[in-house]
């Protein structure tokens, strides 16, 4: 298999400067789907530098906000023109079933549409009164400069939406390193700003691995604000290498997420059902490979074996395979590596005390799979219960009171998300008011509004992604003071 040239910088795709390439494998059966371009930091050092040029003395910065819209907009057209091959693609390549690969091209046309609506709505800045007519102080916005956007394997498009869109919008430039094991659809996306016009120097691309491209990305003198999402270990990295040169930093690290059950949330047969089933989509929606995934479940007492016992029966029917074939419901572990981290968090669960009640196995046959898993008489001493798997890993914990269930979801370093199901609606605000969470739903699980902010608190990360926060990230505020009538202030005798 030839290689698709993947490095993009200045507005022209080339090989890596020293030749080298990746396979890039099919996680279904492990054969190529392609070869690609293997960056490394001379190739990261001319990108940043394309990118500084085309800020510094390029035309985008200083583009009028409805221009900046309008190719936003023509972005999300050439995304839904292209839906069925942008959306194959990402199956293929992150192992997720045809019809999450679909729905994740739609998600990133309602991102780049949403931040074309929120630039254009913006007034031309602050008016600050300074208390006196003489004075004309505004408060205004400007976009950082040169961001350097890394993204994780297991949403390879939307995550890169999250951070071009708002980039884009502010009028920055940027050098965007996606994760070795999923590059392809990032490709395909700066194809599509290319042909949307984005000019040269304005969006560039280098595949290869973390450390060298991420890293020296995240140390680079000439980038101003660092964008990352992906693990803990990765983005401490990432925060330390970025502090030399006191650029700014937005992190997104993942969670090990609750999701609390009431048992008056079970009282119907419909509810009981419907709790089931979310806690099915919570925890096994792409595999588990999901950093809002509900991994936790957190259910009172009084229900904890009927619920666990039906939940176990419809995880074990969950139909595996590939992506693209009719009925599958769950695909594979996006890597060998992947695979083996899940196999020892499940083996060191039942080491622990754990008790298997669905799934703990590969299943015959070839590729990265894992049987969808629910592990019950889980404890928050257990490894699998404190850190996260990114795997089709369910654990189960108890409580008795609102207390306890307050107290178990926030028992964690992370605080990306969780939710709480009751029938008692002032009980269910109540709990998710005390969650210390960045996003929680109620009686609800995984869906997101792009005009709403994403992040969590503690070790989830810092900053904010969608909504006008994350448009603010992607922006420097100005204050600037115009004296009208200027005279000699006298401090100084002289």
């Amino acid at each position: 298999m030839s290689e698709q040239k993947t490095i993009y910088t200045a507005g022209t795709w080339r090989s890596a400067a020293s030749g080298a390439t990746r396979e890039v494998l099919d996680p279904v059966d492990a054969t190529v789907l392609a070869v690609v371009s293997e960056g490394a930091t001379a190739d990261t050092d001319a990108a940043v530098g394309a990118a500084r040029a085309a800020f510094d003395g390029g035309q985008w910065p200083g583009t009028p906000v409805a221009e900046r819209a309008a190719l936003l907009r023509r972005t999300a057209d050439l995304l839904q023109r292209d839906r069925e091959r942008i959306g194959l693609l990402e199956s293929q390549d992150a192992g997720k079933t045809l019809e999450e690969g679909r729905a994740d091209v739609d998600c990133v046309s309602d991102a780049f549409r949403y931040f074309a609506d929120l630039v254009t709505e913006e007034s031309a800045g602050r008016v600050v009164d300074a208390g006196s007519p003489d004075i004309h102080s505004v408060v205004v916005h400007e976009p950082v400069g040169v961001c350097a956007l890394i993204t994780p394997w297991n949403y390879p498009l939307l995550q890169a939406s999250w951070k071009i869109a708002p980039a884009l919008a502010a009028g920055n430039t940027f050098v965007i390193k996606p994760s070795e094991l999923t590059p392809l659809t990032t490709v395909v996306l700066i194809e599509l700003l290319a042909e949307a016009g984005l000019p040269a120097g304005v969006a560039n691309l280098v595949t290869g691995a973390g450390d060298p491209v991420g890293a020296r990305l995240a140390a680079h003198p000439d980038v101003d604000l660092v964008s990352f999402t992906g693990g803990l270990t990765s983005g401490t990295k990432v925060m330390r290498a970025a502090a030399d040169t006191v650029k700014k930093v937005a992190l997104e690290l993942g969670g090990k997420n609750p999701n609390v059950v009431f048992a008056d949330a079970c009282a119907t047969a419909d509810g009981f059902d419907t709790a089931v089933d979310q806690a099915l989509n919570a925890a096994f929606m792409h595999s588990g490979q999901v950093c809002s995934a509900g991994s936790r479940l957190i259910v009172e007492e009084s229900l904890r074996e009927r619920f666990v016992a039906e939940l176990a029966r419809r995880a074990e029917k969950i139909r595996i395979g590939r992506g693209t074939d009719p009925g599958i419901e769950c695909g594979p572990l996006v890597s060998a590596a992947q695979l083996a981290r899940t196999e020892s968090y499940v083996a060191s669960a039942l080491a622990e005390g754990a008790v298997l009640r669905a799934g703990g196995e590969r299943p015959e046959g070839p590729g990265y799979f894992y049987r969808p898993t629910v592990l019950d008489r889980c404890h928050r001493e257990m490894r699998v219960v404190r850190e996260e798997v990114f795997g089709p890993v369910l654990t189960v914990e108890t409580f008795r009171t609102e207390e306890q269930a307050v107290a178990l979801a926030n028992d964690t370093e992370y605080g990306l998300a969780g939710a709480v199901w009751s029938a008692d609606r002032d009980r269910a605000r109540r709990v998710a008011g005390r969650l210390r969470h960045g996003t929680v739903w109620i009686n609800d699980f995984h869906p997101y509004l792009p005009q709403a902010e994403w992040g969590g608190f503690g070790k989830s990360g810092i900053g904010r992604e969608l909504g006008p926060s994350g448009l603010a990230e992607y922006r420097e505020t100005k204050h600037v003071y115009e004296n009208l009538a200027p005279r000699p202030v006298r401090w100084f005798a002289g």
